[in-house]
């Protein structure tokens, strides 16, 4: 079931995006060549803390973590830990934050020190793919109009979407329906309505967009071992057209 949330409500979304966009803004100035993936999960849980929230992620399903941290290969939920950040090396950030029983979720993929230009073309058409997707996140539309145009910007580029994975809405739960795929024909799925609040996120590939999960149950890979990039807001679908909430 598809949960409209009320003007009161996406208040509270705001408060949880912009925590989670001004999270992530500090943990790119502390990106750099010898942190681990430790220091940067407790720079992120203990600014979270700081500001009347709560880390989403820490404790859900067991995720160990307040954030993941998934670098090169790795698409999403990589754990945070004693792996040391290298230059050239690419990291994909996935935050979120529970604000008064609400929650916000972004995540960016950074650069560590000088990367190569493929790696920063990836970046760059991931963030892109994003934003031709709002621009279909309008009330009326169906939802596929998103998953569609993500989809084709990206693999007009040569790139892959990856289709294991897939965005939600979101509320007063981290996951809610309906799912957000990065893929599909135009023209399906729910019509757009106003208060919907989605978590779009495309994860894109530079080889195929076939994945799997490590021996920890959590940590997912390219197949092929080639770089993936993840790019994700919160977004409040609205009568007047789409308001990103994690954008600070």
């Amino acid at each position: 079931m598809i949960i409209i949330k009320s003007d009161r409500e996406i208040d509270y979304m705001k408060k949880a995006g912009k925590i989670v966009g001004e999270t992530l803004a500090l943990l790119q100035e502390s990106i750099k060549p010898g942190i681990t993936t430790d220091e940067l999960d407790r720079i992120a849980e203990e600014y979270i803390k700081r500001n009347n929230s709560t880390p989403s992620f820490k404790g859900y399903y067991g995720f160990p973590a307040s954030i993941c941290t998934s670098i090169n290969e790795e698409v999403v939920h990589g754990i945070p830990g004693k792996t040391v950040l290298k230059e050239g090396d690419i990291i994909s950030i996935d935050c979120g934050t529970n604000y008064n029983g609400y929650h916000g979720d972004a995540a960016r993929t950074f650069a560590v020190g000088q990367i190569s230009k493929e790696a920063e073309n990836l970046i760059n058409i991931t963030r892109e793919s994003f934003f031709k997707g709002v621009e279909k996140a309008i009330v009326g539309n169906r939802l596929t109009d998103i998953s569609s145009a993500i989809q084709e910007y990206a693999e007009a580029r040569g790139y892959s979407v990856v289709r294991d994975y897939v965005g939600h809405g979101i509320g007063t739960k981290m996951h809610e329906d309906p799912e957000v795929p990065n893929y599909g024909r135009p023209g399906r799925g729910p019509k757009l309505m106003n208060g919907m609040v989605l978590a779009i996120e495309p994860m894109i590939n530079i080889g195929g967009y076939q994945v799997e999960t490590q021996s920890n149950d959590w940590t997912v890979v390219t197949k092929d071992g080639t770089l993936s990039a993840h790019y994700e807001n919160t977004v409040a679908i609205l009568s007047n057209g789409p308001e990103i909430l994690t954008l600070i």
